[in-house]
């Protein structure tokens, strides 16, 4: 398809009277939206007002029920990707499309749909390096970090030269550093002509970035802003329908009760490519949060893994909970002792998606919770259960038979978080527990990791946001390439200083 350069006089896209509704729920309710070449456009909303269905829509992924697309002032019809494709238009999502068992090479070949030949090699490698996302065509996706993952898709559409690049939280498991690179990338390609569509919930990337912003509420079109004039807080305001509450200070409620201890817990990698942990030491106390900061791909899954009993450690290794070795334990003795663990990939490790919430919720806590009789599954006691979750923390969905693929990104973490909470652990473990989450989904699983420690539980949060930690937080330390550095009071170190731990440096002993 031979696409014209756009005209001066038009839009390069115009999406008309969108609508599109699903089986109890209108997602897309008559939106408009525009956006020139040369344009970079913000579109905001709490997780559910429809923004993932509308870029859907764009990309040819889904159809509308009715209104019309108009690209470079044409009326087309985006009928699948490969038209959209065709058009000039892609996309980063926020949900990776990965072939864990190929290589980086293969997974872009597919996504391209072009030859996995020497020439693409080279361009990977080439482009990768120019933009700050290193990576190495010929690993295995299987042993690439959630981080690492997000690059694929950043670089599979960069190669691609597109007139219009739709990027669904893109940032969400990039360093400062990556994405400040990202930034410059994508000023260079506004300056060029390309228009982009940016979906994310941090206000603050907005504001730097975006020249205008749409912001969808239930599925409706409800205001249009410029960024660089408006506050973080009032963009949270127009897309919440009311004011965001303060934040509380933060008080701790930690006593000097060690709840959960690792001593010298090495595990090590399981090919060239992957991160051993190296001698981990770590003290989390009773009714503390504790953070672990770290850049993607420096053994922060490989670590919650081993506390969540999934892999063992080696020998000399040591993970005591409330007293008791559960070093050689699995996964699920270490639950009924009342650890629980919140992996960062959603789809695919703490939710299966083909299955409902429901049947979700039995996976983890049938351990804890009373959902078994005589040998025997109750589901009644699981829909009481998921029915709980979704009502204590207002995950919109269309009930407990919905299916986990079904939720969006946001609403699915809250569910996430709030099964393993409610289980009232002893010790929680979360790994990245707003990433793709909306101000106030974020505001609202922060409030109760305060209240869970508040409770007398300990928390360990895993988390790329250093101002999530710092905010969040008692004591913070880093994962460096498999090691932890040394805790400090959050209260008595700076962001720089956690940075420089990240990176493997020591503190001044006079920190």
């Amino acid at each position: 398809m031979s696409v014209s350069a756009p005209r001066s006089d038009t839009q390069l896209v115009s999406m008309q009277a969108i609508s599109k509704q699903y089986p109890g729920c209108l997602a897309n309710d008559a939106v408009d939206l525009n956006l020139g070449a040369g344009e970079i456009h913000a579109l905001l909303g709490e997780n559910g007002a429809g923004k993932s269905t509308l870029v859907k829509i764009l990309y040819g992924l889904l159809q509308c029920d009715s209104g019309h697309i108009e690209w470079n002032g044409e009326r087309v019809n985006i009928a699948s990707p490969a038209v959209a494709r065709d058009l000039g238009i892609a996309m980063v999502f926020q949900h990776f499309s990965l072939f864990d068992s190929l290589t980086v090479l293969e997974n872009i070949a597919l996504g391209m749909a072009v030859d996995a030949d020497a020439t693409l090699h080279l361009r990977i490698r080439e482009v990768s390096e120019r933009y700050g996302l290193p990576l190495d065509p010929d690993r295995s996706v299987y042993t690439l970090s959630v981080g690492e993952r997000q690059r694929i898709e950043i670089v599979r559409c960069l190669l691609q030269d597109p007139r219009l690049l739709i990027m669904d939280e893109p940032t969400s498991v990039l360093t400062p550093q990556e994405v400040n690179e990202l930034f410059v990338t994508l000023k260079r390609l506004a300056s060029e002509g390309v228009a982009i569509l940016y979906i994310s919930h941090k206000l603050d990337e907005i504001k730097a970035l975006c020249d205008k912003a749409t912001i969808l509420r239930d599925g409706k079109r409800v205001a249009s802003a410029d960024p660089a004039v408006e506050s973080a807080r009032s963009l949270a305001a127009l897309m919440m329908g009311d004011e965001l509450s303060d934040v509380e200070p933060r008080s701790s409620s930690a006593i000097d009760t060690a709840i959960m201890q690792l001593s010298k817990l090495n595990y090590p990698a399981s090919d060239s490519t992957g991160i051993s942990i190296q001698d981990v030491n770590l003290e989390l106390k009773q009714g503390e949060l504790l953070g672990i900061a770290g850049v993607a791909g420096n053994g922060q899954d490989e670590l919650l893994r081993l506390i969540a009993g999934e892999v063992m450690p080696s020998g000399g290794s040591s993970i005591v909970v409330k007293g008791l070795d559960i070093t050689n334990s699995g996964a699920g003795v270490r639950r009924t002792q009342g650890l629980c663990c919140v992996p960062e990939e959603r789809l695919g490790h703490a939710a299966v998606p083909s299955m409902s919430l429901t049947e979700n919720v039995l996976l983890t806590a049938h351990h804890r919770m009373s959902m078994t009789s005589l040998g025997l599954v109750s589901k009644a006691a699981s829909r009481r259960f998921a029915n709980e979750i979704i009502e204590k923390f207002n995950v919109q969905c269309s009930g407990p038979d919905a299916m986990a693929s079904s939720l969006s990104g946001g609403n699915l973490q809250k569910f996430i978080v709030g099964r393993e909470i409610l289980q009232n652990p002893d010790v929680l473990v979360v790994s990245q527990p707003t990433w793709g989450v909306d101000a106030g989904a974020a505001a609202a699983i922060h409030k109760a990791l305060r209240a869970l420690a508040a409770s007398g539980s300990a928390v360990l949060v895993i988390s790329q946001d250093l101002d999530e930690l710092m905010q969040l937080c008692d004591r913070i330390s880093a994962l460096c390439a498999g090691r932890l550095s040394q805790t400090y009071p959050t209260s008595e170190v700076t962001v720089q200083q956690v940075g420089l731990l990240m990176g493997g440096a020591a503190l001044e002993a006079s920190t």
